[in-house]
């Protein structure tokens, strides 16, 4: 279920003091629950979900392998357009206190850098032609249940930057994302229920 921004803004998550110049895109609510301890299994279970081969769904799997091809085509993902190349990467801003954490998860197929992981939020970054990016996990108390929430924030590169962003919008929010949520979903049901069984 897609959520306000403003919410998002709100809370005191870390974020906020690294990718301050970083507009939020888009906040979803994810459908993975748990208690206060829960989280690094629902990194663990979000991380795993990004793998392209992991979305349900023919049309969302097309539409990234046609991003993929256009990226190849038009040079949008070369080394030298994205993380420490075109942009510094936002793990340069990171205080102290975060700098001093483990190496956090991030996708294998997908070209995200980890940022950190604290007991209640994750980001990752990826930078290139097109935008530089986040994708941010917040573990949300509401009630006696914690609800993960995922935050995409960009800063897009010029005016092609924003026109990218502009296409694929629509795209996004009605295939890629809905695709994502369910594979999420399924994850998460046979983490809950692996335990159990075990």
């Amino acid at each position: 279920m897609k959520l306000d921004t403003a919410t998002f803004r709100t809370r005191p998550w870390r974020i906020h003091e690294i990718a301050g110049d970083l507009r939020v895109e888009d906040v979803w609510s994810l459908p993975m629950t748990g208690g206060p301890g829960d989280f690094a299994a629902a990194v663990d279970t979000f991380v795993a979900s990004l793998d392209p081969t992991c979305l349900s769904g023919e049309a969302a799997r097309m539409l990234l392998q046609a991003r993929a091809k256009l990226g190849e085509l038009l040079g949008w993902d070369r080394p030298e357009t994205g993380l420490d190349w075109r942009v510094a990467s936002l793990a340069e801003r990171l205080p102290p206190d975060l700098r001093r954490l483990p190496a956090p998860p991030a996708p294998t197929n997908l070209p995200f850098r980890g940022l950190y992981r604290l007991d209640n939020e994750w980001a990752a970054e990826i930078a290139n032609h097109t935008v530089h990016g986040v994708i941010h996990l917040g573990w949300v108390a509401d009630g006696d249940v914690w609800r993960a929430q995922m935050a995409i924030l960009v800063k897009p590169n010029g005016l092609l930057g924003a026109a990218y962003l502009a296409a694929i919008r629509t795209f996004c929010h009605s295939v890629i994302y809905p695709s994502l949520l369910r594979g999420i979903d399924r994850a998460w049901g046979q983490h809950r229920v692996a335990p159990a069984a075990a």
